[in-house]
């Protein structure tokens, strides 16, 4: 095996490296002593070699990447809808308008919030809810990184996710009423 495999193998497993890498924000030639050391590998040179070549496809992957999510995002539409609540269950509940995820013994419901008072055996409910839904072309289920594109959208600004569910051409979106106008104002400057 080559110096080159042997240090995209090394990385593969190494997403943090692997972010920093295309960042540009890691320092090439300590990364490459750490691979050497830790790989037993004779040429430092080789190694850091390596390490820039497989930093230039991972920035052009990255930019490939990014703007086939951002031509998506473009071309889809961004709604919210208030008055939601999340509730988890360990048996069947029969309401009306809402979504319903099941998982290995345990329910997940998206319902109106109004509704609430008819689900009586909740393992945990959020209760104030706003849901997000962003429809999208149907390119949406071909096109890898939409999904960390937006968690991470929101994530850097300290804006935690209920729920999540992408389903076809629908990205739902679940967070607390007091995060969803500053979530609403970071995806659609993204969105439509």
């Amino acid at each position: 095996m080559t110096t080159a495999q042997r240090v995209r193998d090394y990385l593969k497993d190494r997403p943090y490296i692997l972010e920093a890498l295309e960042k540009s924000i890691v320092n090439l030639s300590e990364l490459s002593r750490q691979i050497q050391n830790e790989l037993k590998i004779e040429s430092l040179p080789a190694v850091k070699a390596a390490l820039r070549r497989f930093k230039e496809e991972l920035q052009k992957r990255k930019h490939r990447r990014e703007e086939r999510v951002l031509k998506l995002l473009k071309e889809s539409t961004i709604t919210l809808h208030d008055g939601k609540a999340v509730v988890v269950t360990t048996k069947p509940t029969e309401i009306e308008d809402k979504i319903r995820v099941s998982l290995e013994g345990k329910f997940v419901y998206l319902v109106e919030k109004n509704t609430l008072n008819k689900i009586t055996s909740a393992l945990q409910k959020h209760t104030d809810c706003v849901m997000i839904i962003i429809h999208s072309p149907t390119e949406l289920e071909a096109t890898p990184g939409v999904v960390a594109f937006l968690t991470t959208l929101l994530a850097e600004q300290n804006i935690n996710i209920i729920e999540f569910i992408s389903c076809w051409t629908d990205t739902i979106i679940v967070v607390d009423k007091k995060d969803s106008l500053k979530a609403y104002e970071i995806l659609s400057s993204v969105v439509g």
